[in-house]
């Protein structure tokens, strides 16, 4: 079997960057991975600054150079896992599955089993492409845990590639629907603001102006729920990190249940926030054609909406 190697990451401090704890620098950089695991990394000496070893708490200056060396991943850490999974669309490029509540999409530090990728392994074999290593065959975009809907995985490079490409010139349809607080003044708009790692709280993103990345959201009220809640349909122009979750908050509208960004006395009872990516639409890698894939409300969504009406 082939040695897996380290991966390794190389930055250089920007003006707009300097002062900051190289934890929190490397946290914002390496948005996939908790800052209490590049604290260890730091720790056991994976990562340098200037070529010498360095602490979490150490400050950066301009064009200090780092290096950060993740460790290689054994290919025994992620292994099949039969699960019922819910099947949208199948062909040898694309599998599109309907995700539910309270599922990780791929393993990551300290959870290695349960996810949507040990499933995945169990039911195509060896039919994953493997651009995103170990860890993430196959996976080209993901979804939060408590958030349901179609996700689509690629079974081979040649879709891999395609669908990354189409994320990336901002091509692919996707509308999610969530429940929200408050009444909204206009049936629709556009929420265009950058979003980063929120400088307060690093667990946490939020629109950030000064270090965040380019993000816009579309939105329209479906119904008006008793005029205290709203159903809407949101649609992405990009994909950043809790990108909906963070821009509903923004504005006022936070979604029920998100213990995160919503209110700290919001409604009881769901298990996190109430979103759903209802639709998911691209070129198909292999023939060119559009194709578009809906996920039906699940039933806790429909319920709440029912309730909510009343």
């Amino acid at each position: 079997m082939e040695e897996k190697k380290e991966q390794k990451y190389y930055y250089t401090v920007t003006e707009e960057q300097e002062g900051m704890r190289i934890d929190q620098f490397l946290a914002g950089e390496m948005q996939e991975q908790s800052r209490s695991y590049i604290q260890k990394l730091i720790k056991d000496g994976r990562v340098t600054l200037n070529d010498s070893r360095t602490k979490a708490s150490s400050r950066l200056n301009v064009d200090d150079q780092i290096l950060m060396c993740i460790p290689p991943l054994k290919e025994l850490e992620v292994l099949p896992e039969p699960m019922d999974l819910d099947i949208l669309y199948e062909d040898e490029d694309v599998i599109l599955i309907n995700k539910p509540k309270d599922m990780v999409v791929h393993p990551c530090p300290g959870r290695y089993s349960g996810t949507l990728v040990n499933g995945l392994l169990y039911h195509c074999k060896d039919n994953l492409s493997g651009i995103n290593g170990v860890l993430r065959p196959g996976i080209v975009h993901r979804i939060d845990k408590d958030t349901t809907g179609v996700l689509v995985v690629c079974k081979n490079d040649l879709a891999h590639k395609s669908l990354a490409e189409q994320l990336k010139e901002h091509s692919i349809t996707r509308r999610y629907e969530a429940i929200v607080y408050h009444n909204f003044a206009e049936e629709s708009g556009t929420v265009d603001a950058p979003i980063g790692r929120s400088p307060v709280d690093r667990k946490k993103m939020a629109v950030e102006y000064k270090n965040g990345k380019h993000a816009v959201t579309h939105y329209r009220v479906l119904d008006h729920l008793n005029h205290r809640y709203n159903h809407i349909e949101c649609q992405l122009e990009t994909g950043r990190t809790h990108q909906i979750r963070v821009h509903m908050a923004s504005i006022r509208h936070p979604l029920i249940g998100d213990s995160i960004y919503g209110p700290k006395n919001g409604m009881t009872g769901l298990q996190g926030q109430c979103l759903h990516a209802r639709v998911l639409g691209f070129r198909h890698p292999r023939t060119g054609r559009y194709v578009e894939f809906e996920a039906p409300l699940p039933e806790y969504f429909q319920k709440l909406l029912d309730t909510l009406k009343n």
